[in-house]
């Protein structure tokens, strides 16, 4: 059975054979290999030794830095938590999209912001003021719709659209966003009202993922820094609860779009 880790571990091998424009049955080939043996590693079905690995990648002639994060991959001790920093070029995030985009649902909870996943491009850029990552983000939603995603639930604290982030504007088209992804089939929003009574649930931001049986779901949590991923399987049952507390107390289907509504045209009377 794959794991969140060997299917990272799987789709860098995967990157460093397409980059180098090899195919892979002359890589298995070239190594001695069943063509089954890589297919398996490059899925994350399977696992082999540090020593095989850098024989794959060193023929598929990867560059040191690289070489060392594959390694380090596979070198990773699986704790049943990891961690992946964020960075500063077109890779950043790769972690997370594999995990979403292969993902059969996604649930998100925010306490103070409107998730990533569903901001617009202009409420992004004003929350975070960096166009790179804005980018990156954009790159995770376009990454979803064109795999034509996971199902998305989406709970929003009532603060999170309280909360002007940029301007009226900024914020009435965010509310418009919401709502027509609360109108499409495979998106859900909740929204938590001001007025729930306070619960641990609440405090802090946290999404659950689910895959294809029997691969285990998997939490993760952004920081600025990093995001940092759990599929130990008493976390999963701990953010599982959490994600029950959320829906008990956050409204209806219908009430929220009609919140979602009222919040769009109070940002809109602003404006005028």
């Amino acid at each position: 059975m794959s794991t969140a880790r060997s299917r990272e571990l799987g789709e860098e091998l995967r990157r460093v054979r397409r980059e180098a424009n090899l195919s892979s049955g002359w890589v298995s080939e070239a190594l001695g290999w069943s063509l089954g043996k890589l297919s398996k590693l490059e899925t994350g079905s399977r696992g082999t030794s540090a020593w095989e690995i850098g024989t794959l990648v060193g023929r598929c002639g990867a560059d040191k830095a690289t070489r060392d994060r594959i390694l380090a991959l596979v070198a990773e001790p699986d704790t049943g938590s990891f961690l992946r920093p964020h960075h500063t070029g077109p890779d950043d995030l790769t972690a997370l999209t594999l995990h979403e985009v292969t993902a059969t649902s996604i649930t998100v909870y925010e306490p103070l912001t409107v998730p990533a996943l569903v901001q617009t491009e202009a409420y992004a850029l004003a929350l975070t003021g960096d166009e790179d990552l804005v980018s990156r983000r954009r790159a995770r939603q376009e990454a979803l719709a064109l795999r034509r995603g996971p199902h998305l639930t989406v709970y929003l604290h009532e603060n999170a659209l309280r909360h002007l982030v940029g301007d009226a504007d900024v914020m009435r088209d965010q509310l418009l966003r919401l709502t027509s992804l609360h109108s499409a089939s495979h998106t859900t929003v909740r929204v938590v009202p001001a007025t729930a009574v306070a619960h641990p649930a609440l405090s802090h931001p946290a999404a659950l993922l689910t895959f294809p049986h029997p691969q285990r779901p998997l939490a993760y949590t952004e920081t600025d820094l990093a995001t940092v991923f759990h599929d130990d399987s008493r976390m999963v049952t701990r953010l599982r609860d959490k994600m029950r507390h959320l829906a008990r107390l956050a409204v209806g289907e219908q009430e929220s779009g009609k919140a979602l509504v009222r919040w769009a045209d109070s940002y809109e009377r602003r404006i005028r």
